[in-house]
């Protein structure tokens, strides 16, 4: 039997029973259906893989305890925060789990003025949870021991405002610069994708004065998510951990 590895939000330490989360304890207990015994593959965000076997297992909680860590090396070099125009339906899900498991550190939401989608208060807060999790459960799936921060969605001019030594992108259909010809960012990537219909003129100009740079990625017009990640990949084929 393949040993699941799951999600633990706090701090985990050996030797010392805990209980799972209450997500991670009912599918641990009610879908897998494991029992005390069992092991399990646990990680919380510091870059290691416990190795822990259940303890205990009641009708709401599911107690384990780690046995031994494992340092996982599987990070890129790279630094990457996408800032991804919010989409429609499920592709803005999708973006979010193949960034993850492509290596992406950081993912913000953002508002631009062709964004279809509405969010506001309780209903904000349930979708940035919900792409949280989304990136939770990517790494779960890849491997990844550290989870990459999705921030919560903010408009596109507060975005580009922030102040970064990041090199900063923005694709462009009709620019003359292509990955292949920039240098190494010491300091990682940052790269606005805009939403169904991309940025219009006024935030191309902005992202311009703010020191984005129109970068082109080939000769055909690509949907939001294919164009997120279509740069992720080369970025990290270039400079990253993806070999090609």
């Amino acid at each position: 039997m393949r040993i699941p590895r799951i999600y633990h939000s706090t701090q985990i330490e050996l030797d010392t029973p805990f209980d799972l989360d209450a997500d991670a304890a009912n599918h641990v207990g009610r879908v897998l259906r494991m029992s005390e015994g069992n092991e399990l593959a646990l990680f919380c965000g510091d870059g290691f893989d416990y190795q822990a076997s259940i303890v205990g297992v009641s009708k709401k909680t599911v107690q384990v305890v780690a046995n031994s860590s494992v340092k996982v090396e599987n990070e890129s070099p790279l630094a990457i925060h996408l800032a991804q125009g919010i989409s429609r339906g499920d592709k803005m899900d999708f973006t979010i789990q193949k960034s993850v498991e492509l290596g992406i550190t950081d993912i913000t939401p953002i508002f631009t003025e062709r964004c279809g989608v509405k969010l506001k208060g309780e209903r904000l807060d349930k979708k940035h949870q919900q792409w949280q999790k989304i990136a939770i459960a990517a790494c779960e799936q890849s491997g990844r021991a550290i989870v990459p921060t999705i921030h919560r969605p903010i408009e596109f001019k507060a975005f580009i405002e922030q102040q970064t030594e990041q090199l900063k992108l923005n694709l462009h259909p009709r620019a003359s610069i292509s990955v292949s010809s920039l240098k190494m960012p010491e300091t990682g990537v940052r790269f606005v994708i805009g939403p169904e219909g991309g940025l219009n003129d006024q935030e191309i100009e902005a992202a311009n004065n703010a020191g984005y740079q129109d970068i082109l990625l080939g000769p055909r017009v690509l949907r939001t998510e294919t164009a997120a990640l279509t740069l992720l990949t080369a970025l990290q084929v270039k400079f990253g951990d993806l070999a090609c």
